[in-house]
């Protein structure tokens, strides 16, 4: 195990502060755990009853209806009354058990019971009756999450789950039922949290038969060839999804179930033909799986509101066949974790996994890779939310800020937005509505605290009525009343990254002459750039402005901010306005790296001229006809929110039908575009920036809801002349990337009658092709989660947006995805930023791909101060520029997490971003001394945590598994030498891909 200098900690005396709220608990003696599971009989099938109810975070229904048990007329259910329904039936018989997932549920119910019915609940996890399984906040989805915020949602989750219930709370079983698909790096991070094991639901229809077949349903996943034994993780695929087996349901919500009768004086005497079957079905079961342990689940969707109806049946059930089949078969309440146990006990080389589990599909024409884009506009606002939420609190931790409610409620809205029917988009539109009014919500209650710790960082002396630090969230869409309704304003620019960014900054303004002065006083050079008319005219869109203000802020250190003080320049009777004019006699924009032009038919094209010299790109725009079903056979399925199913594999070019304008100036040239009266983009390139950014816009895509007919599926192709022999990767959940390959998945031999949706693959943030006989490499980075796929030689393809004229019949509601707002199809906007290079040069051009990646995930935040003071006058109140860190972390660590923690302390991640021999100069061990790293407080003392923060490093216990491959799998920590302690140093090391949790205690004034 990784330990600190045992005479630092002596000497500082730290509390385990992790442990400390159960510590009576404990001494009492506690069973949960692996101490509480019953015993299984290693001569008979011992069948795991599994008693559980799966309550989304917001599918058909919102979260409060859901909670509540509202809109009973579209699905039966309300988690209230589960949690208390099962509380009551646990008290009946200390046999039964029953396990739970969902945090945000879980928290909810218990803010609003009384003592009494606490301390019930208490008592059941602490006697390992009541399991908390997963401990998210949602059970999130891995197809188009990002890992930063899958991290933070586990670690709020469990932070709630331990400083309410203590070390038996502790989840110990990833529990991802209901994802459509699973990645890797999902795995990954199950195994860095600490757990022992995960079970799924749902993966290929062709995978699940093979895996059945040759028992291979159980596995060590291999989630990180970098992190290697430390990343592996015991995986198991549910035999029959979540459900329980058929004719066995005793909810009020089935029909299928026979009650279990047991008196024989009864005509009805059924218990010993309903043991028969259930015995058969364990067998049959049993027979796909490598041991003679088997896990029955028991419960499904809003299952158990009246939770003694299960356990009434499942009880005789139990009874019977143990005393009547007892030769044979053992049958007991158990949990996921207790079924690991059992399989643990024997002492098997287990399968390897590698890669992933995408893409989805329960049948030869039901991929589900429609939803890697659909509700694009609400995929943005999650990315949106994550990075403001970052923002917020750094800002509190740096200026000294306690934990807040605001704050708390933030991570809690960002937890919801994780779930699998939030970010995927799979929610009825009602539903979609809800949750962005709850992250909006949610963001502004952060504004108030960033506005309050940046006044409190920033302002010299204190003053009544500061004034406040805004933030602009449609700049996507060039709108912000603070900068265009308002003469003199001051933009503080926020870079939340580990490195010094020089950021250009783009400020919507009205068409009038601005300067804008740096903190030091000076005049910068400005560039004025005309707002297209199309983006002007999106739907919803109010505001003055028409042109934007363009300027370079330059070095501002990371965790640190610059102020620029902006304002209207005095009449000039000689000004006039910046008319729209392209730039006279030009054909093209550039820079050192890229020449870029527009054809006759309006494509986009793009030559290297510098570094790999040969290699052409053309980009355009082109739709795929989505296919119109009644979904009544497999064949005739349509495409839908889940689904994509093209009509055929031909796209259809959007062809220019209006202008092409050339704008170009001192810090940025332009080429607007306008392709037809739905689809326009600007392409840009910064002065000294290496980056090609196309931000486009699409909507409203043209239907004809009428006839249920004409829905499209729009893309962006970005063809090269590369041949990347039908190879391409992507990556997973924003971090590893993985080699895909057309047709083809690893381990196992697919057919697939659909070439198109069954070769999407999710593109959280980054797709890329290689040639590796010219050397060159093409990626294209995303704003937001997307589909996409290299299905043609040389080219990439990403799906932007989706308006389709029918549904999928994957949900109750069969709900057609034809997103509205203002009254008129949606307009989205969006951008992807083209990297290119040599691969002589990989080195630079995989840190380029990574910052850039940051920079559109985590990217610096714009506040906004509208104010009637001179620039002398602000500067004497505010300081116009503060570090957070002394220097910039070496290039291949960052500042994962920053935020305040509990009892004045600090939770603090660091992160290596580079794979094990993914370049040879950043794909090393680097090194971080954390007592040299901020700039206006020092680290006191640090204690080292598994990834959510919720165990001890040095506590961490796992249970080891053997591989098919390995003769001695040990999946506990990495070396013991990764933190050097001093009095005058605390310094970490880091291997590649490695993240490091720290509690810290900070202390500030030192400085």
């Amino acid at each position: 195990m990784r330990l600190f200098g045992i005479a630092l900690l002596l000497v500082l005396g730290v509390c385990n502060s992790l442990g400390a709220s159960v510590r009576a608990r404990e001494d009492n003696g506690p069973t949960c755990g692996y101490e509480s599971c019953p015993k299984s009989d290693p001569s008979k099938v011992n069948i795991h009853l599994v008693a559980h109810t799966h309550d989304d975070v917001g599918w058909l229904k919102t979260v409060d209806q859901y909670y509540y048990g509202g809109r009973m007329n579209i699905q039966v259910a309300g988690v209230q009354y589960i949690i208390d329904s099962v509380v009551d039936a646990l008290e009946k018989d200390p046999a039964r058990k029953f396990i739970y997932v969902e945090t945000a549920f879980l928290w909810k119910w218990w803010i609003q019971q009384s003592e009494k019915r606490r301390d019930q609940m208490r008592r059941y996890i602490d006697e390992g009756r009541l399991e908390i399984i997963g401990g998210g906040w949602s059970m999130n989805d891995e197809a188009v999450t990002h890992y930063h915020s899958m991290i933070d949602q586990y670690t709020w989750g469990f932070r709630r789950l331990n400083d309410t219930f203590g070390s038996c709370a502790r989840p110990k079983i990833g529990w991802q039922i209901d994802p459509f698909g699973h990645s890797r790096e999902q795995a990954s991070m199950f195994a860095q949290l600490g757990f022992d094991g995960m079970f799924f639901g749902r993966l290929d229809y062709q995978d699940k038969e093979q895996r059945l077949r040759n028992k291979s349903a159980e596995f060590i996943w291999k989630g990180s060839a970098s992190l290697g034994k430390s990343s592996e993780l015991f995986s198991s695929m549910l035999y029959n999804n979540y459900g329980p087996p058929p004719g066995f349901c005793f909810d009020i919500l089935c029909q299928d179930a026979e009650p279990m009768i047991d008196d024989v004086d009864s005509a009805d005497y059924n218990i010993g033909k309903r043991a028969r079957l259930l015995m058969n079905y364990a067998r049959l079961e049993a027979s796909h799986y490598r041991t003679n342990n088997i896990l029955v689940t028991m419960g499904n969707d809003g299952h158990y509101k009246k939770a003694e109806l299960w356990f009434y049946n499942l009880d005789k059930l139990i009874k019977y066949i143990n005393s009547k089949e007892g030769d044979n078969y053992e049958v007991f309440y158990s949990t996921p974790s207790c079924y690991l146990r059992a399989l643990h006990k024997h002492d098997l080389r287990w399968p390897v996994k590698i890669g992933d589990m995408f893409p989805y599909s329960f049948d030869q024409h039901s991929f589900w890779t429609g939803f890697y884009t659909s509700r694009p506009a609400l995929k943005y606002f999650e990315r949106l939310g994550n990075n403001f939420l970052q923002v917020t609190k750094q800002l509190s931790v740096l200026a000294n800020l306690p934990d807040t409610e605001e704050l708390q409620r933030f991570r809690e809205a960002m937890g919801v937005m994780q779930h699998h029917d939030a970010i995927t988009g799979t929610a009825m539109q009602n539903v979609a509505f809800d949750y962005a009014k709850l992250l909006h919500r949610s963001i502004s209650k952060g504004e108030h605290v960033a506005s309050k710790a940046l006044s409190n960082w920033a302002l010299k002396e204190k003053i009544s009525n500061a004034p406040e630090f805004h933030s602009c969230l449609l700049l996507n869409i060039s709108a912000c009343d603070y900068s265009s309704n308002h003469r003199k304003f001051v933009v503080t620019v926020y870079n939340p990254t580990s490195q010094m960014v020089q950021q250009f900054i783009r400020v919507p303004v009205q068409n009038l002459e601005y300067g804008v002065k740096d903190f030091t006083g000076n005049d910068m050079v400005t560039q004025m750039v005309p707002i297209p008319d199309e983006v002007q005219a999106i739907p919803g869109r109010v505001s003055s402005a028409t042109m934007e203000l363009v300027f370079l802020a330059e070095n501002i250190f990371p965790l640190g901010f610059q102020s620029f003080y902006v304002y209207q320049k005095k009449s000039d009777p000689n000004f006039l306005p910046n008319d729209p004019k392209p730039a006279n006699g030009s054909q093209f924009i550039g820079s050192e790296v890229f020449n870029i032009s527009a054809n006759a038919k309006g494509r986009i094209l793009i030559n290297m001229t510098h570094g790999a010299r040969g290699l052409k790109i053309r980009q355009s725009f082109h739709y795929y006809d989505a296919a119109e079903g009644n979904n009544a056979l497999v064949a005739n399925r349509s495409s839908g929110l889940y689904v994509f199913r093209p009509k055929s594999s031909i796209t259809h070019i959007l062809n220019v039908t209006n202008s092409t304008q050339i704008f170009k100036g001192p810090l940025v040239e332009e080429i607007h575009q306008v392709v037809n009266e739905w689809v326009s983009q600007v392409v840009r390139i910064y002065k000294g920036k290496s980056q090609v950014e196309f931000h486009w816009l699409i909507g409203p895509v043209p239907i004809d809801l009428s006839k249920m007919i004409g829905g499209k599926e729009v893309v962006s192709n970005y063809f090269t002349n590369l041949v990347n022999r039908r190879t391409f990767y992507t990556d997973s959940n924003g971090r590893e990337m993985i080699q895909r390959k057309l047709n083809k998945r690893p381990h196992i031999n697919v057919w697939l009658e659909e070439r198109v949706s069954g070769n999407y693959y999710p593109v959280p943030t980054k797709i890329a092709i290689e040639d590796k006989r010219k050397m060159f490499r093409v990626s294209v980075l995303t704003d937001r989660p997307q589909g996409g796929s290299s299905l043609l030689r040389g080219q990439i393809q990403l799906m932007l947006h989706r308006r389709l004229t029918n549904h999928d019949k994957m949900n109750r509601l069969n709900q057609i995805l034809n997103e509205m707002a203002y009254g008129t199809g949606l307009v989205v906007r969006g951008k992807h930023y083209l990297l290119a290079g040599s691969l002589m040069d990989k080195d630079e051009l995989i840190l380029q791909e990574k910052e850039k990646a940051i920079e559109l995930s985590l990217g610096s935040w714009l506040f906004f101060t509208p104010t009637t003071s001179s620039f002398q006058d602000w500067n004497q109140l505010y300081k116009m520029k503060g570090d957070g860190l002394t220097i910039s972390l070496p290039r291949n660590v960052r500042i994962l997490t920053l935020e305040p923690w509990k009892d004045g302390e600090v939770l603090l991640r660091l992160e290596h971003i580079f794979e094990e021999g993914e370049t040879s100069l950043y794909s090393t061990v680097a090194q971080v001394d954390l007592k040299e790293l901020f700039a206006s407080f020092s680290v006191d003392w640090v204690r080292e945590t598994t990834l959510g923060a919720n165990q001890f490093l040095k506590d961490e216990q796992r249970l080891k598994w053997t591989s098919g491959t390995d003769d001695n799998v040990e999946t506990g920590n990495l070396d013991s030498d990764k933190v050097q302690a001093s009095s005058n140093s605390i310094v970490v090391l880091l291997k590649p891909m490695e993240i490091r949790t720290f509690v810290v205690k900070l202390k500030h004034g030192s400085k």
